[in-house]
Formats: C-alpha cells, sequence, structure tokens
C-alpha cells in the first residue's frame, strides 16, 4: 500500500482508521519516509521483512557521513535523503544547510545553504534546525530554526522559492525555534508561521509560493502570537479533511481548503510548549504536553465537531497523575494510551478515563528532566529510539512493558543537565526501505534492518 498517496486521496471518515486496521492485517512491503514520522505523520512503519531481534553486536551500518548540528530528522524519498543542519560560525551565528544523500551509498548529491543568526533562541540548544524536511514529488520543503521557508528541487536541490517568515509576516521567533514541519494538502504547502495579522497558520500554493490564505490569532494572550513548536496533521473526521493545528491556547480544526475554522477547544500549556504531535485513532484526537498533561477529545462521526473527554488535572512536571509529554509522541492502541512522561517514564493510560495503568522507566534508562523516546508502531509490536541513541523493540500491553532486545545506534551528541550520558539524541529517525537512517550533531547514518537470509528462508 502506498499509505501517502491513500492518505491524501482519502475522503471519508473512517478512511484513516481502515488504513491503519489494514496494515496491521496484511503488514507491508518497504517504503519510504517523506515527511515527519513517515508517510501521513502516523508514526507507523510499513515494513514485513524487518528483524524479529536486534543482533547482540549492532545493526550492520550501510554508510556514514559527517553532518553539522540540529536536531532536524531525515525524510526518505526517490531514492534520496534528505536533512537539514546548521554550521556555527559562533554560538549563534553560522550556516544552515539543506543537503539530499543518495540513499544507496551515503553519496551527497546536493547542498543548499544560507546563513543563519540564531539570535533570541535558548543559547543552549541552539545546534541547529529542527523540522523535518517535508518531501512531495519533485519538490522538497525545509524549515529553517529562525522561519526561513525554502522550496528546493528534489533532483538538484534548485530554489524554487522561498519566504522569511520574520519579514514577510512578522513572526516574532519561540525562544526554540520554528519547529513545525510544514504539511502538503493538495496543491498547497500549509505553516505555522506564527505571523502576526491572523497569520498563525499560512497556506502557500505549493509550486509558486503565493499565499492563498492565513488562518488564526492566538487565543493565549500571555504568549503573544508565538506558534509554539507543533506539527500539524491533516485527519479525516465528520465526512471532511480536518487540518489540526496545536498552538499555544488552543487545539484548532480548519478546512486545509480554505483555513475556516470547523472547531477550537482550549488546551493551554506553559512556555508555548506544544511539541508532542496530535495522535489521532479515528475517533479521538490526543495531545499531552510537559507541564499541564493530556486531553482527549472525541470527534463527532457525522460533522467537524469535537468535545473534550478528560484531560490531566495536575500542572506540576514532577507531581504527574496522568502522560506529561515533551519530546515524545504518544501512540493510541485501542484502548490504551501509551508514551513517555515528563522525566522519563513510559506509561500507559486507560483510553477511556486516562487513569494510569503502569510506568516504567526501563526503556529510557533514567529518571531525568525531559528524558524521552521516540516511538513507532510496527505491526504488533513497537520500535523506540531513546535518547541515550538505543534502538529497542519491544511489546506495549495493558499489563506492562515487554523489551525484546535493543542496540546501541548513535551517539547522544545534544548537550544537556543532569544526564548520565551528559548528552542526549533528540532526533527522530526515518524508517525507509528495511533501513533506520539517524543522524546526531555530527553525522548521519543507515543501518540495516532487514532479516538476514537465513532467517528469512527459515520463516518461509
Amino acid at each position: 500500500m502506498n499509505l501517502r498517496a491513500a492518505f491524501s486521496r482519502s475522503t471519508t471518515a473512517a478512511g484513516l482508521a481502515l488504513m491503519l486496521l489494514s496494515m496491521q492485517a496484511a503488514g507491508g512491503a518497504a517504503a519510504d519516509w517523506p515527511e515527519w514520522r513517515g508517510a501521513g505523520r502516523l508514526g507507523v512503519v510499513e515494513d514485513d521483512q524487518l528483524v524479529e531481534t536486534l543482533p547482540a553486536d549492532g545493526l550492520p551500518i550501510a554508510w556514514r557521513v559527517p553532518v553539522h548540528g540540529g536536531y532536524a530528522g531525515p525524510a526518505v524519498s526517490a531514492q534520496r535523503v534528505f536533512l537539514i543542519d546548521f554550521e556555527a560560525m559562533d554560538s549563534l551565528r553560522g550556516t544552515e544547510r539543506a543537503l539530499a544523500l543518495d540513499e544507496a551509498t551515503g553519496r551527497i548529491l546536493w547542498q543548499r545553504s544560507w546563513p543563519a543568526h540564531y539570535r533570541g533562541l535558548e543559547p543552549r540548544y541552539a545546534l541547529g534546525p529542527r523540522a523535518t524536511p517535508t518531501v512531495d514529488g519533485d519538490r522538497v520543503y525545509v524549515l529553517g530554526a529562525m522561519g526561513n521557508l525554502l522550496a528546493l528541487g528534489v533532483a538538484d536541490g534548485r530554489v524554487l522559492w522561498q519566504k522569511d517568515f520574520v519579514a514577510d509576516y512578522g513572526t516574532d521567533v519561540p525562544v526554540w525555534g520554528m519547529s513545525g514541519a510544514p504539511i502538503v494538502y493538495r496543491d498547497l504547502l500549509i505553516a505555522l508561521v506564527g505571523g502576526i495579522d491572523g497569520a498563525l497558520v499560512v497556506a502557500f500554493d505549493k509550486m509558486s509560493g503565493t499565499e492563498r490564505w492565513r488562518a488564526l490569532d492566538t487565543v493565549d494572550p500571555n504568549r503573544g502570537d508565538e506558534p509554539g513548536y507543533g506539527q500539524p496533521i491533516l485527519i479525516e473526521a465528520g465526512g471532511v479533511t480536518q487540518l489540526v493545528i496545536w498552538h499555544p491556547g488552543a487545539v484548532s480544526s480548519l478546512d486545509p481548503r480554505t483555513g475556516a475554522r470547523h472547531w477550537q477547544l482550549p488546551k493551554a500549556v506553559s512556555l508555548g510548549l506544544t511539541v508532542a504531535t496530535p495522535v489521532f485513532d479515528g475517533e479521538h484526537l490526543l495531545v499531552s504536553s510537559f507541564f499541564r498533561g493530556s486531553s482527549l477529545m472525541a470527534l463527532d462521526a457525522k460533522a467537524p465537531r469535537a468535545r473534550i473527554l478528560w484531560q490531566g488535572k495536575s500542572e506540576s512536571e514532577v507531581d504527574t497523575d496522568g502522560l506529561h509529554t515533551l519530546i515524545s509522541t504518544p501512540v493510541i492502541a485501542g484502548d490504551t494510551i501509551f508514551g513517555v512522561g515528563s522525566y522519563g517514564q513510559l506509561r500507559a493510560l486507560d483510553l477511556a478515563t486516562g487513569e494510569r495503568l503502569w510506568e516504567s522507566l526501563e526503556a529510557v534508562g533514567e529518571k531525568a528532566r525531559w528524558a524521552s523516546a521516540f516511538i513507532v508502531r510496527h505491526g504488533d509490536r513497537y520500535l523506540l529510539n531513546n535518547d541515550r541513541g538505543e534502538l529497542i523493540i519491544a511489546n506495549l500491553g495493558r499489563q506492562g512493558y515487554q523489551e525484546i532486545s535493543r542496540t546501541q545506534l548513535i551517539e547522544p551528541t545534544s548537550p544537556a543537565s543532569r544526564r548520565t550520558k551528559g548528552a542526549v539524541h533528540w532526533s527522530h529517525p526515518a524508517y525507509a526501505n528495511g533501513h533506520i537512517i539517524v543522524r546526531n550533531d555530527r553525522e548521519i547514518l543507515r543501518a540495516d534492518l532487514r532479516r538476514p537470509a537465513a532467517e528469512e528462508s527459515a520463516t518461509e
């Protein structure tokens, strides 16, 4: 199944849920990873040829290539790996760069650079861009930490059009940088801009860069026009396609064709921290924040409406009553929610009530502020990349965490305080065509996740 194409064509309220069910039942061949969290931003790996357990001596490495700093994960499409990084001249000034590598060999095919000054960003975390590239056909869209948006040719990196959110829209770049990877809907590229005059969200003609619509002012009077750090997603609910934007103060649903608002529900956050991507399971929408916990919304099946089913009561990062995520996006699996809490606790919540079922520190390995792991689903099991640079295969259920295997994948290099390894790894990997592609602030590598030929023959 080409999930990206199917997601774009889906026009029924049950389209996404049906796709997820078919994927779980039938498995799938290897596929690309063209945007944040893969096709459709679902955090699902479609590949029935992956290893059952990770080898004790580590995964075979296809290639390693030196890169510069950044948190942005790789995207994979058209036999290319796309990345954006930052080469520092001093603590805040340097050059941002988009580059394309040959997927098979790691050879750099092209690169495109522009100057960047990280004035106003938190210096400790001013290592580079945050937003994963978004690939659509023969174009790749990249967003720098200071709001430089470029449409580049996939083949040669040629600049097709570009925007500067600060100069063009009066954006006040938030302290941890522009992070929302733009999303493609039909002939539009939709971005979380954070601009003034109702331009919190802007849709551009994806071919020319012409503004097609703008929408939303912030609803949080204490945060100005700050966009937050969330990733836009597209869902099918209430008989229509909805663009979901989680920004400081509220979760908003817009018509992606026009920017008109379907519904909006309050979800206050502290420090603008709308980081974890909203999660949709066909009926519910989950958002979770570091200080103020999670909220679960029920989406109407017949019309574009929503209501809050439950939300956490704790506003403490330490004394938490449910799931307080920061970097890691949770997962909804049937009647259970799984996610990593504020201090590295992998937790399970009951979907219906939000009550905690269990927690474990085993996956992350230490109880520390902002400790995390990226979680994706692979069939009936899960792949976790913790911020120690380890890859884990595990089963998650209502009864607890069951680890199958783990391996060291990449060195943590991003600075962090009070951590046993002295640094963290905060870049979401790509799972594409039987491999995992992951970067830190020094290198990007491609490791083979496919079952060995002997193991493959034994399973036939």
